[in-house]
């Protein structure tokens, strides 16, 4: 169990990373996000690079809340959705079953009941001759 202490380090930190996101400096030449401050709790230094779309390690919150030895880290962030989550197991492992035979069955049933309509024009659609 988290203590009192760890739950005010994670907090401080939530709220330094929502920080350093919102006031970085956008260069849209480079197609970068910089650090305008210096953020030792991160270990950001001022003019980091903290986003960038070719060649590039991005910042992790995880490995962030790793390096300060907060023990419960997986309950704190969710994991990773390329990872895997709930939604990944769902779509992978219960999605892509087989159908039962209750929804054979039931599909076999509507398939009786539907009858065909009668054809406009006698089958000969719209077009008059």
């Amino acid at each position: 169990m988290e203590t009192p202490a760890s739950k005010e380090t994670v907090e401080e930190l939530k709220i330094q990373w929502k920080k350093l996101w919102r006031e970085r400096i956008d260069d849209k030449v480079r197609a970068e996000g910089i650090a305008n401050k210096d953020f030792f709790t991160l270990f950001v230094e001022k003019g980091t690079v903290i986003f960038a779309t070719r060649n590039f390690k991005m910042l992790s919150f995880r490995e962030i809340l790793e390096l300060h030895s907060i023990v419960d880290v997986d309950k704190i962030i969710p994991p990773n959705p390329n990872m895997g989550g709930w939604r990944k197991f769902i779509r992978t492992m219960i999605v892509s079953q087989k159908p039962s035979l209750r929804v054979k069955q039931a599909r076999q049933y509507l398939d009786e009941e539907k009858q065909r309509q009668q054809l406009k024009k006698g089958g000969r659609g719209w077009l008059h001759f």
